[in-house]
């Protein structure tokens, strides 16, 4: 199933895209203006993305999940474990990575920080 996304681009950021036909979320990356950026062990960092992103629907959502040679191999992940971009936020997309390794990491512009993929939502009536 494919849905349209538009998206809004600012700090030199690209479009995002699937790195292959079979990739289930597109890579998302730094958009960084004034230079790399170091995150030291221990401490969180908020990275721009440069996108911002509309379905135009309110059945889907899109889920910024982290990247797993990233978390595996540096002890990079996401601040918050899973983002979610509700469907009414069109704002930049910004991402939270968290340093768990002991030893510094330098995030380059353009460097591959996360993954996004858009999903189906269900809405719950809540019943006592």
């Amino acid at each position: 199933m494919k849905i349209d996304v538009k998206i809004k681009l600012t700090r030199g950021a690209q479009a995002p895209e699937y790195a292959t036909d079979g990739s289930a979320a597109v890579d998302i990356r730094a958009a960084l203006e004034g230079g790399e950026v170091i995150i030291n062990p221990g401490e969180r960092a908020m990275i721009p993305t440069g996108i911002a992103i509309s379905t135009g629907r309110d059945d889907v959502v899109a889920i910024m999940a982290g990247r797993s040679g990233l978390g595996a191999k540096h002890g990079i992940t996401l601040a918050n474990s899973i983002g979610v971009i509700d469907s009414d936020y069109r704002g930049e997309i910004c991402v939270g990575l968290m340093n768990n390794s002991d030893e510094d990491y330098v995030i380059q512009p353009k460097d591959r920080i996360a993954q996004m993929a858009i999903m189906p939502v269900m809405a719950a009536d809540y019943v006592l």
